[in-house]
This record gives structure tokens, C-alpha cells and sequence, in this order.
């Protein structure tokens, strides 16, 4: 029978068996590692390559579907809906009158809820009962004094409703009985109201894809009853020049194969030949009057003449359609280039993606009327433009939002360039606009300026308009204050969203972003503290979830970098007026080990680098409720010269569970970086 040696040499041996032992495990589980990376990277690259293969299929797809979009545009086109002045009414339709909360009365005291609270004696009973009375009575007339201001409020409400409704009806139907007296001067063929009615029939219509060209020139023939339009037509490019897209994973690229350069030409051809029938097609459709015995249409695009290098007017397409031919065609069946040269007699380039031209019987500038251009390339250059149409164009930007706006004149307009009125109740007004064509930032006398000016008109709301953007000492100063300040970009997109046009300098329209979400409505366990101040220095106001006098971890530390803690019991929130910052917090949701929620104040050294707390006056915190309702102030402590920051002030939990105010004022010269080592953050 064999035993385990437990001499020095058995003892040893044992040890190197285990170490060997260890050193073949630590091998597998290497070994395992590496097998399993490299599953990974198999996988990853897999599904790389899947990747890749897929985005070349849909890169495909969309090739595919755009040219089935140019081979059908005629007949996608037919189908959208006729063009109708009817479409253009308004309806007299008005929001209902809705106040709010102040639809609420306000709820009266109940005297069963005012018992009087112990007494042993007679004399404390009785004590105790007029304590109660004394309780209800000064909660009754606090409650019939909010009840008489409720009312009061609600019927002001009322009249600047009214007022809404009656302006609004008003504009309604002056818009209304516009579009009547327009269509009714295109039964009698007035020049003006035919071109200004089809044309707009052209340009509004919803029949072209959305990267086609929009422009029509037009002028009115009332003799011949026929209507002259230029049309742009979409250039060669329109066409994709790619035919489909493989990815090669050899060498990790996308191929394209080339569309054949004859299937590119005839489609392009083909393209112009349809958009000339959808042209005509639109016009005579929207014909409800009778005014069109004709239409002589020609097909351009704007690009450099091949003989003279100039940008020019190409016209590549030219068709007279007399409306009797035109009706007896069925569109929707018809090959496009035969029926243009064909049925219609019209001409078609030979070579449009050569840019070879053809020769316009009649132009609308050959008619004596007026000619109406609608759409173009480029937005004109607000950079450019002349003061007096800037200022024009604000205020149609103003009118085109739903307020009334007139241009102001020269001489004696107290620094007004723009009257304008929002009939909205509650938040509407007098505003006055100050445009601005800068090229440079606008400096902060320019927002000072407005301000005197809004208190001088006593005006609702101040807006400064510019071609250019304001810095920080502008926007400190506009904060908290009825100014408006809309920068050349925010401009822009203003411009573009209410249908009107400009551009800034070189650059081309962008879309507008899209809007933004409606913000969700705030949680019943949570409140928000705004803060407000005087004074023009830019401030970071910030909170730290703290036991005792040290911050539970850098994640409650909440400021400009870090905007909620990690539960989200504490997070940054908008402000809104009055208030120039706000924390939202749920004192509820709050971790049971902290019993303290600092707030502090620290001078922005990026906006203002070399201000300190000196200004930092008439400090306060509203403590609002999820409905923004206010539910008290409380003071905080001013600043002091040589600081950069500044402890506000500290809720603490008390041993009930309910939280106290106390006040602060320790304030740092060495700003928020001081302030957060002494609650025990490390910054490095």
C-alpha cells in the first residue's frame, strides 16, 4: 500500500505539482481568452462586412428608387390634387376661450377643520377656541381676497380674448374676401390677377419632388387669352450618374458602377419631356375661370452658356399648347417625348445634358403686362439688401407669424425701425424691432439702447434683429428682461419656416431644425427653485447633495458638466422669467444618507473673466411647485468685492423628514474650484 511522502522532498515535490498545475490552468484559460477574442473578432468583422454590404444594398435601393421616381414623375404628378383658390380660404374657426387654473375658484376654508386643540381648563379651552376662529377667519379672508383676484384676473382675460377673437376674425376674413376679389378678377382676365393666380398655382404646388427647381416667370396675353411662363427645369445632374453600389471587402471601399452615359442622356430627356406636360398639365387644371384659351410654355435652366461662359438662361424645351389639344390628351399613358414633339408640336434639345438650346417662340417679357417671377436659385443676400427692404422684410416676417407689423418712418422713430402687435392674450402686446444689418457682433449699447426704448414706448417686449450675433455681455443684460435678441442665423431659419426668403452672404438655404419636443410635465414629487438676481454678471448656480459638509460623490455634484445626479432626485432645469437659473429637485427622492442640499453661485470665468460678486445683488429663491406656481421666496445674501463665488444657501433635513432653508454667504475668491475642495471634491 503506497502513501504520500511528507518528507522535505515528498513536501516539495507536492509544491511544484500544484504550481504546475496552476501554470496549465493559467495556459487553458489563456488560451481561452484568446479563442474568445478572437470569436469576437470574427464576429465584429463579420458583422462589419454585414454592415457595410447592407448600407451599399440601400445605397442601391435608393439609386433604383429615384429613377423609378424620374420614369413616373408625369403620371405621380397627374394624380396630386388640382390647384383651387378654395383652397386658400381660412376658416372663421377660433380657439375655444380656455383660462387655466384661472377657471378655478379658489377653494374657501371648511371650519370643521379648525377644532381647537387641547385645553385642559376651561380658561385654555376657550383659548384654544379662539385661536381656531382666529385661524379660519384669516384663512377665509385670504381665501375671498384670492377669489376676488382670481375673478378679476379671469375677467381681463376675457376682454384680451374677446379683443384675440374679433382681430383675428377680422384679418380671416379680410384674407378671405382678398382671395374671392383675386379669382373673381380672373373670371373678368385681368393680367395681374391670371398671372398671380397661376403662377402661385406653379410655385405652391405639391406634384414636384422636393430637390426640383420651383421658378416660374409668367406674363398674361388677355387678346390671345394665352398665358407665357418660363419654367426652370432640373439640371443634368437630376440623374444619378451611379447605377449601383457593391462593397468590396477586400479592400474595405465602396464600388460604384457607372450608370451607361446613353440610359443617363435618354432619361434626362425623358425627365424634361414629362416636367413640360406636368407644367401644362397644373395650368390648365387650376383653370376653373375659363381664363386660358392657350399657354406658351418654355423649359430653361440656369447655367453657363457653352459659347460665351455666362451664366445664363438655357432654354432647353418650348412647347404653345392651345387648350382644346391639350384636354384630349390622356397623360397618363402618353410616352413624353412623343407627345411633346408629337401631338403638341413642341421642341426638345437634342442634347440637353450638353446644354444645346432651342429656340423660344414667345416670351413673357414680350408681353406689355406685368411679369410676376415666383422662386429662384439662390435667397437673396441679406447682406445686400437694401436698409429699407430689410426692414420690409422683418416686418413680413412678423405679419407672417400672426401679428401686425408696419415699418416705421425715418425721420423721428425714437430708435423703432419695426411696430409690431401680438393680438395673442395673456402673452401678447406692443413690441417694438430694431434692425440691425452688422456684419460684426453687436455690441451690448445696442441692447442697452433697446431697452430704454421699450420703457420709453412703453411697449410689452423689446427684439433686436441682426444680420450678425450677439455676444455674451448681451445676452447677460437681455436676461430676465422683456428683450428678444434673434441672431442672422436664427434669422434665417425664421425667414425660411414662415415662407419668406433670405440668405447670409454665400450660404444656401439649410432646413430648418426640426421643432423641438414639448416638454414633458414635471413629476408631483418634485419642485423647482429658481433663482434670480440683479446685477449683469453671468452666473453658474449649481447643487451638491452633501452629509453634513462633504458631497456624497462627484456624481451629486450638479452644475454645467454634470446635470442631474445619478437617481435624477436633483437635476438642472430651465429657467424661465423672472428666473435666470433653476434646479429641479424631489426632496423625497433624496438618499437617505444625505441631509443637506447646497446650492452655490460661481462668476462664469469664460463670459466674464474678470468680474466678481460685487454686482451679485437683490439675490432670491422662488420655490415653485410642478405646476409653476409659486410657493414662497426665500432671501439669500448679497456678494462681496474679490469673490468669485458664493454658498446661497442649504436645505436640511430635519429629524421629522421635512426640510428647513438656511441661509448662506460664505463666499470664495478662488470661484467654484475653492468652493467644491472645501466640500470635499479633488480638482485636478
Amino acid at each position: 500500500m503506497s502513501r504520500r511522502s511528507n518528507g522535505p522532498v515528498g513536501v516539495w515535490a507536492e509544491i511544484q505539482r500544484q504550481q504546475q498545475r496552476q501554470r496549465e490552468a493559467d495556459a487553458r484559460h489563456r488560451r481561452e481568452l484568446e479563442r474568445q477574442a478572437q470569436v469576437r473578432q470574427r464576429r465584429a468583422a463579420q458583422d462589419y462586412r454585414q454592415y457595410r454590404q447592407a448600407e451599399a444594398r440601400r445605397r442601391t435601393e435608393e439609386l433604383e428608387a429615384r429613377i423609378a421616381s424620374l420614369q413616373t414623375l408625369l403620371a405621380t404628378g397627374c394624380r396630386a390634387p388640382a390647384f383651387s383658390a378654395a383652397s386658400l380660404m381660412r376658416t372663421e374657426e377660433v380657439q375655444p376661450f380656455s383660462p387655466g387654473p384661472l377657471a378655478q375658484p379658489v377653494p374657501m376654508p371648511d371650519p370643521a377643520h379648525y377644532q381647537a386643540q387641547g385645553g385642559w381648563t376651561a380658561s385654555r379651552r376657550a383659548q384654544a377656541e379662539a385661536e381656531a376662529r382666529a385661524r379660519f377667519e384669516r384663512d377665509w379672508h385670504a381665501a375671498q381676497a384670492a377669489e376676488a383676484q382670481r375673478l378679476q384676473q379671469l375677467a381681463a382675460y376675457q376682454r384680451q380674448y374677446d379683443q384675440w377673437v374679433q382681430a383675428h376674425l377680422a384679418e380671416v376674413r379680410a384674407h378671405n374676401a382678398g382671395v374671392a376679389e383675386v379669382t373673381e378678377s380672373v373670371g373678368r382676365g385681368e393680367p395681374d390677377a391670371v398671372v398671380e393666380y397661376f403662377s402661385a398655382a406653379l410655385y405652391a404646388s405639391t406634384a414636384w419632388p422636393g430637390d426640383f427647381p420651383r421658378r416660374v416667370i409668367a406674363a398674361y396675353d388677355p387678346a390671345a387669352r394665352q398665358l407665357v411662363v418660363d419654367w426652370e427645369l432640373p439640371p443634368y445632374g437630376v440623374v444619378p450618374e451611379a447605377k449601383s453600389v457593391r462593397y468590396l471587402s477586400g479592400q474595405d471601399e465602396d464600388k460604384e458602377t457607372a450608370r451607361p452615359v446613353s440610359q443617363r442622356r435618354a432619361l434626362y430627356r425623358e425627365v424634361l419631356a414629362q416636367c413640360m406636360l406636368l407644367v401644362l398639365h397644373e395650368l390648365f387644371a387650376a383653370d376653373r375661370y375659363g381664363a386660358l384659351e392657350s399657354v406658351s410654355l418654355n423649359g430653361f435652366v440656369d447655367d453657363h452658356d457653352p459659347a460665351t461662359g455666362r451664366r445664363t438662361e438655357i432654354v432647353l424645351a418650348t412647347v404653345m399648347a392651345p387648350r382644346s389639344v391639350f384636354l384630349g390628351l390622356h397623360l397618363e399613358q402618353v410616352e413624353a417625348i412623343s407627345c411633346l414633339s408629337g401631338a403638341l408640336r413642341g421642341q426638345l434639345s437634342s442634347r440637353p445634358d450638353h446644354l444645346v438650346a432651342v429656340r423660344a417662340s414667345r416670351r413673357p417679357g414680350d408681353i406689355g403686362n406685368r411679369v410676376v417671377t415666383h422662386g429662384g436659385d439662390e435667397d437673396p443676400d441679406l447682406y445686400e439688401m437694401d436698409p429699407l427692404a430689410f426692414e420690409a422684410l422683418v416686418a413680413d416676417l412678423f405679419r407672417a407669424m400672426g401679428m401686425q407689423a408696419v415699418t416705421t418712418q425715418r425721420s423721428n422713430d425714437g430708435g423703432v425701425d419695426v411696430d409690431a402687435l401680438d393680438p395673442t392674450p395673456v402673452r401678447g402686446g406692443k413690441i417694438v424691432v430694431q434692425v440691425k444689418r452688422y456684419r460684426h457682433t453687436v455690441p451690448p449699447t445696442a441692447v442697452r439702447d433697446l431697452y430704454g426704448t421699450v420703457q420709453d414706448a412703453g411697449a410689452n417686449k423689446g427684439v433686436l434683429v441682426t444680420t450678425s450675433g450677439f455676444g455674451p455681455g448681451s445676452h447677460t443684460f437681455a436676461n430676465g428682461k422683456p428683450l428678444e435678441l434673434i441672431s442672422g442665423t436664427e434669422l434665417v431659419d425664421l425667414l425660411h419656416r414662415h415662407g419668406l426668403r433670405g440668405r447670409l452672404g454665400e450660404n444656401r438655404r439649410t432646413p430648418a431644425p426640426p421643432a423641438p419636443a414639448a416638454p414633458e410635465p414635471l413629476p408631483a414629487d418634485h419642485n423647482v427653485l429658481g433663482m434670480s438676481w440683479s446685477g449683469s454678471v453671468a452666473l453658474d448656480v449649481c447643487a451638491l447633495v452633501c452629509r453634513g459638509n462633504r458631497v456624497l460623490s462627484e456624481e451629486h455634484f450638479v452644475f454645467f458638466n454634470n446635470s442631474r445626479t445619478p437617481d435624477g432626485s436633483v437635476q438642472a432645469f430651465a429657467a424661465s422669467p423672472p428666473d435666470k437659473a433653476a434646479i429641479r429637485v424631489s426632496f423625497d427622492a433624496l438618499p437617505d444618507t444625505a441631509d443637506r442640499l447646497v446650492l452655490v453661485a460661481a462668476v462664469d470665468p469664460e463670459v466674464n473673466p474678470q468680474a466678481d460678486l460685487s454686482g451679485f445683488t437683490g439675490a432670491r429663491i422662488r420655490l415653485l411647485d410642478p405646476t409653476m406656481s409659486e410657493l414662497g421666496r426665500l432671501e439669500v445674501s448679497d456678494g462681496r468685492r474679490g469673490e468669485t463665488a458664493l454658498v446661497l444657501g442649504s436645505f436640511r433635513r430635519r429629524p421629522n423628514g421635512d426640510w428647513d432653508f438656511v441661509a448662506g454667504g460664505k463666499g470664495y475668491p478662488g470661484g467654484l474650484e475653492q468652493l467644491v475642495r472645501d466640500y470635499g471634491i479633488d480638482v485636478e
